[in-house]
């Protein structure tokens, strides 16, 4: 099963786990990374790396976050299909992060 980014991530952007991906299956927006759902291999090294732990498996998405399992699918396949290359080296958060993972309880 593949790994999703959550909500959590939005605000943040820590891309501590673009790094660690061996199949560099991160891609961008504005407020958030996603995962390529055909594309992650289920290694879990992105899990650990998530200073806000936003990341999870497919199947064990909290139920608070199950609409995020659609919306990093159809999210990354729509930036790769449009030419998007995957973010593969770690840049700066969002001027929002630190506050952001302070409300998150982090």
């Amino acid at each position: 099963m593949p790994h999703v980014v959550t909500s959590k991530c939005m605000g943040c952007k820590f891309t501590d786990c673009v790094e660690v991906c061996p199949v560099a299956c991160f891609y961008e927006l504005d407020n958030q990374l996603v995962i390529h759902p055909e594309d992650c291999i289920d290694c879990t090294a992105c899990v650990a790396e998530c200073p806000v732990e936003a990341i999870y498996e497919e199947s064990d998405v909290p139920a608070e976050f199950q609409a995020n399992t659609e919306f990093n699918a159809a999210e990354a396949r729509r930036v790769k299909d449009s030419g998007h290359e995957a973010i593969v080296k770690k840049k700066d958060p969002l001027p929002t992060a630190e506050q952001r993972k302070t409300e998150l309880g982090y």
